[in-house]
């Protein structure tokens, strides 16, 4: 009821109020989730005001808007997010804003529908968390230098040569983190955690994925699903399983407990970012270190 109430006092906001512009002039962006909001702020630098509505840790799948959000989002020149339904409390709140003058952009619709992995947890039909595969974000990159581009054409050269900049690094990322999993041998490359977060990652590297979860933290583990992977990891040798830091660390506490009660001993092999990068201002906090953070906890832990 109070999330129905906030969606309608955003529609009437949008239709009926004039934004508030910001003193420097500078375009106001508001982002949903971390790595969506790291990403504007590598293309958009010191040109744009940037509010992402989510922090450090939040789930997006069960993110509501707050009443806090409606002066963002009333505000923005631009509104960025994910897509697929990865925001599912926040898609009726899009949808009507796409019937006024701000229209929210999705950045994984531009994706190749043809490549995605399929899923039928989400409306979308599609697993969202298309951010693990580093060739998808470097498409959400060019996405947000051209609309950058185009609600401030003044900027352009510097919204380019920032996304020229940020490819690199990504192409860095990529030749860096295929050197450290080639280090760990493909029948150890089983990946446990508490959802399906990593499936393009999976797809990408040769990592067989299993989530306790499926691929929404909407849906609860029931105590067959945790039964389930229990015997999977004592069949499969499996030596770790993992964390993840927007997913309450009980259901894998609880697996566990699962696998030791049958004699196996697995290990908590560390902590993942997953739908939320780490806190802001450490290295986890950016997008380029959470994805370092990941690949090095998870070949130190099966290795």
């Amino acid at each position: 009821m109070k999330n129905n109430i906030i969606i309608i006092g955003i529609i009437s906001l949008l239709f009926s109020c004039k934004t508030v512009e910001k003193d420097n002039g500078k375009l106001n962006v508001v982002t949903t989730t971390t790595m969506i909001t790291d990403l504007v702020n590598n293309i958009g630098g010191d040109l744009v005001n940037v509010e992402g509505l989510m922090g450090s840790g939040v789930d997006p799948h069960l993110y509501k808007a707050s009443e806090g959000d409606v002066t963002k989002l009333v505000n923005a020149d631009i509104i960025f997010y994910n897509g697929l339904h990865l925001e599912g409390k926040l898609i009726e709140v899009f949808e009507k804003m796409g019937n006024s003058s701000k229209t929210p952009i999705a950045l994984a619709e531009g994706i190749d529908k043809n490549t995605l992995i399929g899923s039928e947890y989400f409306a979308s039909n599609y697993d969202p968390h298309v951010w693990f595969n580093i060739e998808y974000f470097k498409q959400f990159a060019t996405k947000v230098s051209k609309v950058l581009a185009e609600k401030d054409p003044k900027n352009t050269a510097n919204y380019k040569e920032n996304e020229k900049l940020y490819l690199a690094k990504l192409g860095s990322l990529q030749k860096n983190i295929e050197t450290i999993i080639d280090t760990l041998p493909k029948e150890k490359r089983i990946l446990v955690t508490a959802h399906d977060a990593f499936n393009y990652f999976g797809k990408n590297y040769g990592f067989e994925v299993v989530g306790l979860q499926g691929l929404s933290t909407a849906t609860e583990a029931g105590v067959q699903d945790v039964q389930k992977l229990a015997t999977f990891i004592i069949e499969r040798n499996v030596k770790a399983m993992f964390i993840e830091s927007s997913v309450p660390k009980r259901t894998i506490e609880a697996l566990q407990a699962a696998v030791n009660s049958k004699g196996h001993n697995v290990a908590i092999g560390g902590t993942l970012y997953s739908d939320a990068l780490g806190d802001a201002g450490t290295v986890e906090g950016t997008y380029i270190g959470m994805f370092q953070h990941n690949v090095n906890t998870i070949i130190n832990a099966l290795k």
